[in-house]
C-alpha cells in the first residue's frame, strides 16, 4: 500500500470519522435506544468477548511470527513508517465494518454464511499486497513470504468472522472484531519495531 503521507493522513481522518459514527450508534444501543439505520455490528459486546477476540489475535500473530522465523523469511519484511503504522490501526475500523459488517450473508442458513465467510476471507487476504504490487503497473510477486503472509491474512479474517458470530458474542457485535484486529495490527507494529523494520515518521 502507498506510504504517501497525504494519502495516509486522509485515510486516518476517514477512519476516525467512520469510527465516530459507529461509536455513536453503539452508544445509542447501549442506552437502549438502537438507531434504525445504525451501522452494522453497532451492538453491545461483553468484556469476555473482547478479551477472547484479542487473545485469539495474539495467538495467531505469535504463530505467524514463529512461522516466519522457521521459514527464514523474516528479512523479507517491508519497512513501515510511523504514519503508516497509525493508519493500520485506523484500517482495523474500516476493514471490519466492510468485511465483518457488510460482507455477510444473513437469513440464508449457516451453510451459506460459512461459504460467504470463506470467499470474503479469500478476497480480504488477496487484497493485501503480498502477492502483487502496483507501482507503474500491476505486477505479480509470488514468493514464499507472499504466500505465507496471504495465508496468515486469510486465517486472521476467519478469526475476526468467528469473533463476530461465535456464541460468546450473542449480539454479533463488531466491537470484538475491531478490538481483535487493532490488537493484531498493534502487535505487528511492535514486532516490526523490535526487528528494525519500523522507520521514521513518513
Amino acid at each position: 500500500m502507498s506510504q504517501n503521507p497525504l494519502l495516509l493522513l486522509g485515510m486516518i481522518g476517514a477512519a476516525g470519522y467512520i469510527g465516530w459514527l459507529w461509536w455513536h450508534d453503539l452508544r445509542a444501543a447501549q442506552a437502549g435506544k438502537p438507531l434504525p439505520q445504525a451501522l452494522p455490528g453497532a451492538t453491545i459486546a461483553s468484556r469476555k468477548a473482547i478479551i477472547i477476540a484479542c487473545l485469539g489475535s495474539i495467538g495467531l500473530l505469535a504463530a505467524e511470527t514463529l512461522g516466519e522465523y522457521q521459514l527464514g523469511i523474516v528479512s523479507e519484511q517491508s519497512n513501515m513508517t510511523l504514519l503508516f503504522a497509525l493508519n493500520s490501526l485506523g484500517a482495523a475500523i474500516i476493514e471490519e465494518l466492510i468485511f465483518r459488517g457488510y460482507i455477510v450473508i444473513n437469513g440464508r442458513g449457516k451453510g451459506m454464511r460459512l461459504m460467504g465467510i470463506i470467499v470474503a476471507s479469500a478476497i480480504f487476504a488477496l487484497l493485501h499486497p503480498f502477492l502483487w504490487e502496483w507501482e507503474e503497473s500491476f505486477t505479480l510477486t509470488i514468493t514464499l513470504k507472499g504466500c505465507f503472509s496471504t495465508t496468515a491474512a486469510f486465517a486472521f479474517s476467519l478469526w475476526f468472522y468467528i469473533s463476530r458470530f461465535a456464541s460468546w458474542n450473542p449480539n454479533h457485535s463488531l466491537l470484538p472484531c475491531i478490538a481483535g484486529h487493532a490488537t493484531k495490527n498493534l502487535g505487528v507494529i511492535v514486532i516490526k519495531a523490535a526487528q528494525g523494520f519500523l522507520t521514521g515518521w513518513w
